[in-house]
């Protein structure tokens, strides 16, 4: 096998290793936050809005919210409002896909509110 060849390959198991993670998740390297959010819907608890970070955002946000592809989100309330952030999850911007087809509304409203959190 020529070296061309061979790197191409590892460019292959790279790419293969990167999809693969995205969406794994490591709970011991999560923040810590308040045991519940508020919603529109009611009182939802942090660890809901975890599970939906955990299948959705990880693989751009880190487990730790510190960002690799995407921003770092450790203190993203502190710049953002809640209701930025929800219309930033909802719509997307810049890089970041929409998530209005994939997540439910109470979904984005928990993790939001769960963001919203993070000063």
């Amino acid at each position: 096998m020529t070296m061309k060849k061979m790197a191409i390959a590892a460019l292959v198991l790279l790419m293969i290793a990167v999809v693969a993670a995205c969406g794994k998740s490591d709970k011991d390297e999560t923040p810590s936050t308040p045991d519940t959010t508020q919603t529109e819907g009611g009182e939802t608890t942090a660890a809901d809005a975890e599970k939906v970070y955990q299948a959705n955002c990880i693989g751009c946000h880190a487990t730790d919210l510190a960002g690799g592809v995407g921003p770092n989100l450790q203190k993203v309330g502190g710049k953002l409002s809640q209701d930025e952030i929800k219309t930033t999850i909802t719509n997307g911007r810049g890089g970041m896909p929409s998530f209005k087809d994939k997540l439910s509304d109470a979904e984005i409203t928990a993790l939001s509110s769960w963001l919203a959190g993070h000063k």
